[in-house]
């Protein structure tokens, strides 16, 4: 009987492929590791935004309908971590009043050292605002009750850096209200004013 056999012999190239995959896994795998071990070496806390001061430096409502406002903001960023400092980047919130956005606040790509804080101010003047019957009604009872509220959502993508091995991030969300006395132009501080709790 005759026998046959055949020799299938695999590409240099396929052996080759298969080498650099198998180098990458190893490093992905030895990068997971390191970045793991950072983080339980440094465990580091979430950093935090809170609203620090705020003013009403402007409030004008007439009797046709139409409000200006200019407010002052400053919104706090909290890095507690000894070892490792803190990046924010695409800082973004929106200014409402009674469910109207009358305002965005923008900031770009920065640093809070270790243990440290950094105040950003914002002074948001809006254009004016044409209100609606409903709106109407809200100022007239906010004046005569001397309390007037905007309301205050967005955040940051806040990331810490384990040396040259890699990164953590994490989202601080702020979503707040805002009060003023329309009197006197100044601010109700609020307890709940920051993203620490929402972690």
């Amino acid at each position: 009987m005759t026998r046959f056999s055949s020799r299938h012999s695999t590409s240099p190239f396929i052996w080759c492929l298969a080498i650099i995959c198998a180098i990458i896994s190893v490093a992905v795998i030895i990068g997971g590791i390191a970045v793991f071990a950072g983080y339980m070496v440094i465990h580091p806390r979430v950093p935090i935004l809170s609203v620090e001061y705020a003013h009403l430096d402007l409030l004008k409502y007439d009797i046709v309908g139409v409000m200006q406002t200019q407010i002052t903001i400053v919104i706090r960023a909290e890095n507690d971590n000894g070892k490792a400092h803190a990046l924010f980047d695409e800082t973004n919130f929106k200014l409402s009043y009674e469910g109207r956005t009358i305002a965005y606040l923008r900031q770009g790509e920065f640093e809070v050292d270790k243990e440290k804080t950094l105040s950003s101010h914002y002074v948001v003047q809006s254009y004016p605002i044409p209100l609606t019957p409903t709106m109407i009604q809200a100022t007239d009872y906010a004046v005569k009750q001397d309390v007037i509220t905007f309301e205050l959502k967005g955040g940051s993508k806040a990331r810490w850096r384990v040396g040259p091995i890699g990164s953590v991030k994490f989202e601080c969300n702020l979503s707040c209200e805002l009060r003023f006395r329309p009197s006197d132009h100044n601010y109700i501080p609020q307890s709940h004013c920051t993203s620490a709790h929402k972690h």
